[in-house]
């Protein structure tokens, strides 16, 4: 079983178009896996049925006790969250700000305060409309820990993957460099950087490299909207040279993709002429990298 990670240094370079894409010519012999939980999309395109819905805790959350509290003061003093919020009729937790220490429940002469499993989102397992499955999530509105969700997501995938005797888990992992991008690349066999000929995207697409070589996993890119700008393009190009990144291909700026997510569908499943035949080369492109 062979893991490909799709990434992009920042939004809307159309990432999750083209990893759906895959997910459409791998077909059956793939495992999706969605792990941009903070902005989860995928479903949008792949029309889960979610067979199996979990709830996913992680970290701890404060909860006071209304009956056994004597409104002393002591959490109020100590948080430095100011995650106390002082009701009159008696104190609560506002749990966007809790971030969980503890601090408040040793503190707390009756006892009144616990902490408790935090409940963060959301993970399921699904079979799309292409008769895949697809392991995705769902982070609850201003939750955290979003690394250790992927995390999640990611071996739910490979255990599904390894179950069915399927060859490769395709994960659609988020923007930037951060926590769960790093949860992304955790035993990745290759990376399929996705970028945009701007300032911000060649910016953004050295910055997620520099992370990816510390993993040392090997790396080939799209650049996607490429005639936007040439210049900034053959700059793109020359860097993956100097980088020893594999250049995937180019595609060229259309609202075609912008039509298909507003249909539901997948570049495969709406285009028939240059689009499906560069996303077909390009999937050929990163099995044969794999090989």
């Amino acid at each position: 079983m062979k893991e490909i990670v799709v990434i992009s240094g920042k939004g809307g370079t159309g990432k999750t178009s083209i990893t759906a894409s895959f997910a459409n010519l791998g077909a059956e012999n793939i495992v999706v896996a969605d792990c941009d939980v903070d902005a989860a999309d995928m479903h949008l395109l792949l029309k889960p049925d979610y067979q199996k819905r979990e709830t996913f805790y992680s970290g701890l959350l404060a909860e006071i006790d209304a009956k056994k509290c004597i409104e002393c003061n002591a959490c109020f003093d100590v948080c430095r969250f100011d995650a106390i919020d002082k009701k009159p009729s008696h104190y609560a937790v506002i749990k966007l700000n809790c971030e969980g220490c503890g601090y408040c429940e040793k503190v707390c002469p009756s006892e009144a305060i616990k902490m408790k499993d935090n409940n963060v989102g959301e993970w399921f397992i699904s079979k799309t409309k292409l008769n895949n499955f697809l392991v995705h999530a769902k982070l609850g509105i201003g939750a955290e820990n979003s690394g250790k969700l992927v995390a999640k997501v990611k071996n739910e995938a490979k255990a599904l993957a390894k179950k069915n005797h399927v060859d490769y888990v395709l994960v659609d992992g988020s923007p930037g460099i951060g926590c769960p991008v790093v949860s992304s690349l955790s035993g990745a066999d290759y990376v399929v950087f996705v970028t945009e000929p701007t300032v911000t995207g060649i910016h953004d697409l050295k910055r997620v490299h520099e992370l990816v070589k510390k993993f040392h996993i090997a790396s080939g890119c799209i650049i996607n909207k490429c005639d936007l700008n040439e210049q900034v393009s053959q700059e793109i190009k020359d860097y993956l040279k100097e980088e020893n990144i594999a250049h995937i291909a180019d595609f060229p700026y259309d609202n075609a993709f912008s039509k298909a997510i507003i249909q539901g569908k997948t570049m495969i499943e709406y285009e028939n002429g240059k689009f499906k035949e560069l996303l077909i080369d390009s999937w050929r492109n990163v099995l044969n990298k794999l090989k």
